[in-house]
């Protein structure tokens, strides 16, 4: 089992940059495909990005590519959101999610992942 904590959420201007890490908790997270979600103000929950247990095959929502990288340190038990050109559309919830299970590799359904963080803020003004 892994336990999952996201930080560096917070307001940021249209234009700005942020990243948010996910910190793992457990000797195992090199193993798991990781991914990050995000849940709009009364909407559901949506995919954002994903990344395989070796970081080397990334998956993006169409709307966040070329602004937002995926990446992940094993060493560190740490994956990364870096997201540029914020947009207000981007306010969310973020979440980071881990595949145990590897059913599919890079999946885009918040069911096709196994254990789930808090969640962390994002709001960006206009």
């Amino acid at each position: 089992q892994v336990q999952l904590v996201e930080s560096g959420g917070g307001l940021v201007q249209a234009g700005g940059s942020l990243r948010l890490s996910c910190a793992a908790s457990g000797r195992t997270f090199s193993s798991y495909n990781m991914g990050w979600f995000r849940q709009p103000p009364g909407k559901e929950r949506e995919f954002v990005a994903a990344i395989t247990w070796s970081g080397i095959k990334t998956h993006y929502t169409d709307s966040v590519k070329g602004r937002f990288t995926v990446s992940r340190d094993n060493a560190k038990n740490t994956v990364y959101l870096h997201m540029n050109s914020l947009k207000p559309g981007d306010t969310a919830v973020y979440y980071c999610a881990a595949d145990q299970q590897h059913i599919v590799e890079l999946g885009t359904l918040w069911t096709q992942y196994d254990y789930w963080g808090q969640g962390t803020q994002v709001t960006v003004s206009s």
